[in-house]
C-alpha cells in the first residue's frame, strides 16, 4: 500500500496543500508537456505514442489521471486506484519503455508545470515536493517493469519479435482474426488468459504506430490469435495490408487482468464489441483447465451480424458444465425474432442471475464499462471484486 512514508513529512504537507491546484490544472499541463516533449523528441510522437489517442486527447487525460491519482494515493492511502501503477507497468513493458526515458519525461513535464502555473505558484518547495512525487512513481514503475521484463525473459531492447501471419479469418463485417506463429517454426512465449500483445506497424507515411490486442486463443500448434476490429490507424492498416505469409512485429505478452483467483471462485465475464477477445482467452483456459468452475458470460453487441466469434463463444460456454451465456443486442429492430440466450436492448444485469460472490471481469468501450460497474454496485457487488481491461488510455 502506498502512503506518505514515500514522501518526507515536509513534502507530504506541500503535496496535500497543492494537490487541488496541480490536479485542477493538470489537464492544461499535459498538452503543454506533450508539445515540449515532441518538439525535443519528434521520434517519440512518430514511433511510440498512438496518434489517435493523442488526437482525441485520451493520452493526455490518461497521464493527467495517473499522476494526480498517484499523488492522491501518497497522501490518502485509502483512495481508490492503487492498481493503476500495475496497469501502467504492464503497458510500458509491452512498449519496451526503458529506465532512461523517465528523466526525459521529468524534464518536460516539470517545465510544463512551471509554464502553466507560473513560478509564483511553483516555488522551490513546491517543485521539490512534486519532484519527489514523480520520482517515487517512476522508481516504482522502473522496478516493476524490470520484474516484468525478467519474468518474460526479455529486456526493453528485445521485447519486440517477428511473427508470421498463418491465417486470416473474417469474423464479422468489421472484425478479422489473425493467426500468428513464430517465424522460425518454434514455440511462442506462453501467456496468461486475458493478456495482450502490442503490434507495431509502419504506416504508409513512414510513421511507426503501436496498438495493443488481446490474445483470444492459443492453439495447440503453438499459435497465437488476435481479433482486430476496424477502427483507428493500426487496425485499419492490418485490415487493408496484412494477409497470410506477412510478418508482423509484436511484443511479448503482458497485461495485469488475468485469472489469478482460486479455481472454484465463480466468475462473471462481461464484454461488449471487440472486448470479447480477452473473454475468449479466459474461456479457453477455463474449458481446458477448470471445467467445473461456475461462469456467467454476458456479451453485448449491436447486431448478430456484428457479433464476432458468436458461434465460438456459444460453443465454449457449452463445454463448461457450470457456465451460462446471456447476450444483448441494442441495434435490433422491434419485432426481430429472438430466442434464448439473446435479448434486445442494453445490458441489464438485474435481469439475470449470477453468484453474489463472483469475481467480475469487464472489457469493452469505456461508457459500457462504467454502466456495468454502476449496475454491479446496484446489485451489491463490491468494487474490490471487479476488474476491467481498458482498450483506451482514458479508461486506465
Amino acid at each position: 500500500m502506498l502512503s506518505t512514508s514515500a514522501l518526507s513529512p515536509a513534502h507530504a504537507e506541500v503535496v496535500k496543500a497543492t494537490l487541488p491546484v496541480v490536479g485542477g490544472a493538470i489537464g492544461e499541463i499535459t498538452p503543454v508537456f506533450y508539445r515540449r516533449l515532441f518538439a525535443a523528441h519528434p521520434e517519440l510522437e512518430r514511433d511510440l505514442f498512438n496518434r489517435g489517442n493523442q488526437a482525441n486527447g485520451s493520452q493526455q487525460k490518461a497521464l493527467a489521471g495517473s499522476v494526480a491519482m498517484y499523488a492522491t494515493l501518497l497522501v490518502d492511502p485509502d483512495a481508490p486506484g492503487a492498481d493503476v501503477i500495475e496497469r501502467i507497468a504492464h503497458k510500458h513493458s509491452s512498449l519496451g519503455v526503458a529506465p532512461e526515458q523517465y528523466p526525459v519525461v521529468y524534464e518536460h513535464l516539470f517545465a510544463a508545470i512551471v509554464e502553466v502555473l507560473g513560478a509564483d505558484v511553483v516555488t522551490a518547495d513546491v517543485a521539490e515536493a512534486w519532484t519527489a512525487v514523480y520520482w517515487s512513481m517512476a522508481d516504482i514503475l522502473i522496478g516493476r517493469e524490470r520484474e516484468l521484463y525478467e519474468a518474460a525473459g526479455t529486456d526493453p531492447e528485445h521485447v519486440w519479435m517477428p511473427v508470421k501471419v498463418v491465417d486470416r479469418v473474417q469474423q464479422s463485417p468489421v472484425t478479422v482474426a489473425f493467426g500468428l506463429a513464430a517465424v522460425d517454426g518454434g514455440k511462442l512465449p506462453d501467456f496468461a488468459p486475458g493478456q495482450y500483445i502490442s503490434v507495431a506497424v509502419q504506416l504508409p507515411d513512414g510513421a511507426r504506430q503501436i496498438r495493443q490486442y488481446s490474445l483470444s486463443h492459443a492453439g495447440a500448434d503453438d499459435r497465437w490469435r488476435i481479433s482486430v476490429r476496424r477502427e483507428g490507424a493500426v487496425s485499419s492498416y492490418l485490415h487493408e495490408y496484412v494477409f497470410e505469409g506477412d510478418v508482423l512485429q509484436v511484443s511479448h505478452p503482458f497485461g495485469d487482468i488475468t485469472l489469478d483467483s482460486p479455481a472454484d471462485t465463480p466468475l462473471l465475464l462481461i464484454s461488449a464489441g471487440i472486448g470479447i477477445t480477452p473473454v475468449l482467452g479466459m474461456l479457453y483456459f477455463i474449458a481446458a483447465e477448470q471445467p467445473g468452475r461456475p461462469v456467467t458470460v454476458v456479451h453485448c453487441e449491436r447486431t448478430r451480424a456484428s457479433h464476432a466469434h458468436r458461434a465460438e463463444l456459444a460453443d465454449l460456454v457449452a463445454q463448461i458444465p457450470g457456465a451460462a451465456l446471456h447476450t444483448w443486442y441494442d441495434g435490433l429492430p422491434d419485432g426481430y425474432p429472438l430466442t434464448e440466450p439473446d435479448r434486445r436492448g442494453r445490458i441489464d444485469l438485474s435481469a439475470i442471475e449470477f453468484p453474489s460472490d463472483a469475481n467480475v471481469y469487464i472489457c469493452g468501450p469505456t461508457p459500457f464499462m462504467e454502466a456495468a460497474v454502476r449496475q454491479l454496485g446496484d446489485n451489491g457487488v463490491p468494487r474490490d471484486r471487479i476488474w476491467f481491461e481498458a482498450f483506451s488510455p482514458l479508461a486506465v
